[in-house]
């Protein structure tokens, strides 16, 4: 009889990993982000298929759905609807959605992806810094609002001119996706007079004669910063652990074959952006090289993001550090 019983719990307890096996789902939906250096892991996860792997090796059959969406509006809009599950987007999309989604689905940070800092440059005689806009001038950046170079425009502008200038270069900011600004200010059209740009397109446009870079994000924020992370919700993670695993040990995998395989990481991001002969492999892989790039699932200078943005009332909640902001599983003692 005791060995009857025994033997029923352990066909009961297989049963029950089983049924928990086949209850996370089969596949996920991934944007691939808006492109360029800063969601690099992401193309070397797809064209690896390291995701698929780490699953298969969890027992977890797994699928995964990349699109193209990309910019931080697109992408706070994807989550919370539920037609993303994992989405890549700078610090401050990530704070909003983070605040947003407190009493709902609980969006928190799974990890950083790329530090790297964000370029305005311009080809406007009259303009030495920000402080020289006029009211013809427009910036592009990627989300009037919510994108990295909103809020480090709003940080200097309170370190120049105090609180309650805040927001005195918004009104000189226009949403524009970075290939389009980019375009746009190297042929010269008067659509806009800067962008802040990330590599390669601020190195592009920087090897054009006139046009200079104004202002540094880094230099505002005080050394290298979270350029862009990735965000799941609550929900999900509790509903998925395996998969959710999976994601970050791939995402780590992808941060490993890019630290080791520079060549191989450079070919990746070319073919991610089109091919072509705008970039050749040895200007991406000195480019790569550059030691304010770096790949790391480490939060850099989140929490100094998440408390101006509360401060000026763009939070409505104060994180009280980086753990309240991210899920456990990276090492966040070494974030800030």
């Amino acid at each position: 009889m005791k060995r009857l019983h025994r033997t029923l719990i352990a066909a009961l307890a297989t049963l029950a990993v089983a049924i928990t096996a086949r209850a996370e789902v089969s596949e996920i939906r991934v944007p691939l982000g808006a492109g360029g250096f800063g969601f690099l892991p992401l193309h070397v996860m797809k064209q690896h298929r390291l995701i698929e792997d780490e699953a298969n090796r969890r027992g977890v059959p797994l699928k995964v759905n990349w699109s193209n969406i990309g910019g931080p509006s697109a992408m706070i809009d994807a989550l919370i609807s539920g037609s993303a599950d994992f989405v890549s987007a700078g610090p401050p999309a990530f704070l909003i959605l983070w605040d947003r989604t407190r009493t709902g689905v609980g969006a928190r940070g799974v990890a950083a992806m790329s530090s790297m800092p964000m370029l305005l440059n311009t080809r406007a005689a009259h303009l030495k810094t920000i402080d020289d806009l006029t009211g013809t001038d427009r910036i592009a950046v990627t989300s009037v609002k919510s994108s990295i170079p909103s809020i480090v425009m709003q940080m200097y502008a309170v370190r120049k001119y105090g609180r309650d200038q805040a927001f005195r270069f918004d009104p000189f900011t226009v949403s524009m996706n970075h290939g389009d600004a980019a375009a746009a200010l190297l042929s010269g059209s008067a659509t806009i007079t800067g962008h802040f740009a990330s590599p390669p397109l601020a190195q592009a446009e920087l090897k054009q004669q006139g046009i200079r870079t104004i202002m540094n994000s880094d230099d505002v924020m005080g050394g290298s910063t979270t350029f862009t992370m990735i965000t799941a919700t609550q929900r999900f993670r509790d509903r998925n652990p395996k998969v959710y695993e999976s994601f970050v040990a791939a995402l780590q995998r992808a941060h490993a074959m890019i630290r080791d395989d520079r060549k191989g990481a450079a070919q990746t991001l070319i073919e991610s952006m089109g091919g072509g002969s705008r970039w050749s492999m040895e200007e991406m892989m000195a480019m790569l090289g550059d030691p304010s790039i770096k790949y790391t699932t480490a939060p850099e200078n989140v929490i100094k993001y998440a408390h101006f943005m509360h401060d000026i009332g763009s939070l409505k909640n104060r994180a009280s550090g980086v753990s309240d902001l991210f899920f456990p599983g990276i090492d966040l003692q070494a974030g800030h």
